[in-house]
Formats: structure tokens, sequence, C-alpha cells
């Protein structure tokens, strides 16, 4: 875990930076990829007449669309803890609980590099 105002350089601040980087090269790419799912959904649902809505054999275009769209806004929410992670190692608190200031378990920014709070925080910052 680095400390504030760590070296750029210290090999963890380096594989912390690449992770992060790595992880929102696949999260920009999953944005991507329902985007155009979602795109083609609308296309889809351009190019019908029939009401699904009352079609008993599958899904509705409504509904795959409103599963789309909350995937998205989950990669969006993604994306956007990546980046406050991002600016958090660049200014040397990466590592640091945002609720009590105390040091957040290198096992867990490994499960979750964006991971704002310590393990013991991580509970009530759920519940808000």
């Amino acid at each position: 875990m680095d400390e504030p105002g760590g070296d750029d350089a210290h090999p963890l601040h380096v594989d912390r930076a690449a992770r992060l980087a790595a992880e929102r090269a696949d999260t920009e790419a999953r944005i991507a990829g329902l985007t155009r799912q979602v795109a083609a959904l609308a296309d889809e649902q351009a190019l019908t007449t029939h009401d699904d809505e009352h079609d008993p054999e599958g899904v509705t275009i409504g509904f795959e669309r409103a599963q789309l769209q909350g995937l998205l806004a989950g990669a969006r929410r993604d994306l956007e803890a990546l980046e406050r992670a991002e600016r958090r190692l660049a200014d040397g608190t990466y590592g640091r609980c945002a609720r009590c200031g105390g040091p957040i378990p290198p096992e867990r920014l490994d499960a979750l590099p964006a991971a704002e709070t310590c393990v013991a925080c991580a509970p009530s910052r759920r519940r808000r």
C-alpha cells in the first residue's frame, strides 16, 4: 500500500497503476459492448411491428432494454470508481480508507482495486 507522497517509481505504485489501468480498459470495453447491445436492441425494436409485451415465448424488448441499461449504468459507476482510485493513486492517498483514514488491506485492493474503504468501514458505506 502506498503512503501519501509515495514514490511514483516504487514497484507497488507501478503495480497498482497497471492494475487500475487494466481494470479501466476492461470496464471501458464492457461499456462499449453494452452500448452496442442497447443500440442493436433499439434497431431491432424499430424493425418489428408486433407487440412483444404480450408474447408468451420469452422476455420483452422492454425488459431486455431495462436489463442492459442497468448493466450499463453499473459499468459507468465502476468506471467512475476507477477514475477516483487513479486520482487517489496520483495524489498519494490510494490504499487509505476514505472514511476513517486507516489502511485498506492489500488483499482487499487486490480483489477490489477501486475500493475506497477498509473492511471495517465497508458495511457502513453500503448502508447509506
